[in-house]
């Protein structure tokens, strides 16, 4: 697919996800991406209320700021490819 390349370069590394809160995060993240949107948008009033609960309790087991609001640190691979 990339043909014959110069360099392959992995790199593991982090990312945080920085709001104002974890129900800012929640908020942002029900109503504009896409998979949580439906995710939602799938389940009863219960089942909503039992998913926001969920998430909540994974954000604050994951949130390393102390202040209120939420950062969460997320580790992602990168990968450089440097053609020939």
């Amino acid at each position: 697919m990339f043909g014959s390349a110069a360099s392959i370069k992995a790199e593991q590394c982090t990312f945080a996800f920085r709001y104002r809160s974890p129900e800012h995060f929640l908020e942002i993240f029900r109503n504009y991406y896409g998979p949580m949107l439906k995710a939602f948008e799938a389940l009863d009033e219960t089942g909503r209320q039992g998913l926001r609960n969920d998430l909540l309790a994974l954000i604050g087991r994951m949130n390393r700021a102390d202040d209120g609001t939420m950062v969460v640190p997320s580790e992602y691979l990168q990968i450089v490819m440097i053609k020939k």
